[in-house]
């Protein structure tokens, strides 16, 4: 019982996060096979939450693969500009 409300809660995370990232600066975004997510901002460059919602520093070149099969490879490692879109709500003006 623990482990389906503890599933349920993640899938609700990680649709929420979804979304609030497609508000920001985010092209698109890639679901991987491991469960993280690659988001591609409009200037190519890209950023990586794990499965958890953790925004996570990426080596460029690596490459990941994603849920349908396809190989990307990783360009920048924008990871303070995808926590600001993640996070957005937390910041204060």
């Amino acid at each position: 019982m623990l482990m389906k409300i503890a599933s349920a809660a993640a899938a609700i995370l990680i649709a929420t996060t979804a979304f609030a990232a497609d508000q920001g600066k985010v092209e698109k975004s890639y679901e991987l096979k491991d469960g993280s997510t690659v988001y591609v901002f409009k200037d190519g460059k890209m950023a990586m939450e794990n499965k958890v919602g953790q925004v996570v520093s990426m080596k460029e070149g690596h490459a990941m693969e994603t849920k349908d099969g396809k190989q990307i490879m990783m360009k920048g490692n924008e990871i303070w500009r995808l926590d600001s879109v993640l996070h957005r709500e937390h910041q204060t003006n």
